[in-house]
C-alpha cells in the first residue's frame, strides 16, 4: 500500500508507505459508514395528511342504506378525492444513524487504503494556486491525467479555492473535512504532504 508522491510536474518520483494499521481492515466498515453518512443528509420534508388531519368530515355524506352505494361515513376518507393519504410520508421521521467512533476510523483507514493499492493516491509539496485561475488548476490536473480528484489541503485559501471550484470532477476540501465518504466517492486522491503525515501520523 502505497502513496505515490509527485514533483511539481506531477510526475511520479517515488512513493510513501502507509503504516500498518491501515492493512486488513474490512472493507464493510465503509459501506456502513457511507450508508448512515448519507441516511444523515436526509431530512423528513415529505408530509401527507391522513383521514383524521383533513377538514371537514363531520356529516355523514348519504344514507346509509337505499342509495344504492357504497356505505360511507366521511368525506375524509383515503377512497374520496381531497380526502387523507393512506400509509403516506410523515416529516417525524428520524433517519439518523450512529457511527461509532471505533468504526469511522476504521472507514477513513480502509478507504484510504483502498487508493494506496489502486496507486490512485497522489501526494504533492504544495496545492496552491496563486493567480486564482481555473485554466491553471485545470492544467495542473490535466498532467496528472485522472478521471476525477478529491483534493485536500492543509489550510483552504481564497485564492486556490477559486480555481478549483468551477472544475466538475474534482472537489476541493481542507483537511477537516475528510471523512471515509468523500475517500469513497472520488477516484483518485491528491493531497499535500503535511495532510498525508498528518492522517498517518494519527493512524
Amino acid at each position: 500500500m502505497n502513496a505515490q508522491v509527485l514533483d511539481t510536474n506531477m510526475k511520479v518520483v517515488k512513493s510513501e508507505t502507509l503504516p500498518e494499521s491501515f492493512a486488513d481492515i474490512n472493507p464493510h466498515n465503509v459501506y456502513l459508514y457511507v450508508k448512515a453518512y448519507m441516511s444523515n443528509l436526509r431530512s423528513a420534508n415529505a408530509h401527507t395528511q391522513s383521514r383524521s388531519d383533513v377538514s371537514g368530515g363531520g356529516k355523514k355524506p348519504w344514507a346509509q342504506k337505499g342509495g344504492g352505494r357504497a356505505r360511507a361515513g366521511s368525506i375524509t376518507s383515503p377512497i374520496f378525492v381531497g380526502g387523507g393519504v393512506a400509509f403516506g410520508p410523515k416529516n417525524k421521521v428520524n433517519h439518523f444513524q450512529k457511527v461509532n467512533v471505533k468504526q469511522k476510523r476504521l472507514a477513513f483507514k480502509c478507504a484510504l487504503a483502498e487508493h494506496a493499492k489502486k496507486e490512485t493516491l497522489f501526494i504533492v509539496d504544495n496545492i496552491e494556486i496563486p493567480s486564482g485561475k481555473t485554466k491553471d488548476a485545470a492544467a495542473m490536473l490535466a498532467k496528472l491525467n485522472k478521471r476525477d480528484y478529491l483534493i485536500i489541503v492543509s489550510a483552504l485559501d481564497e485564492k486556490t479555492d477559486l480555481a478549483f471550484r468551477n472544475i466538475k470532477n474534482c472537489f476541493l476540501i481542507e483537511v477537516g473535512e475528510l471523512n471515509a465518504y468523500w475517500l469513497s466517492a472520488y477516484k483518485s486522491v491528491l493531497m499535500e504532504k503535511a495532510v498525508f503525515e498528518k492522517l498517518t501520523k494519527e493512524g
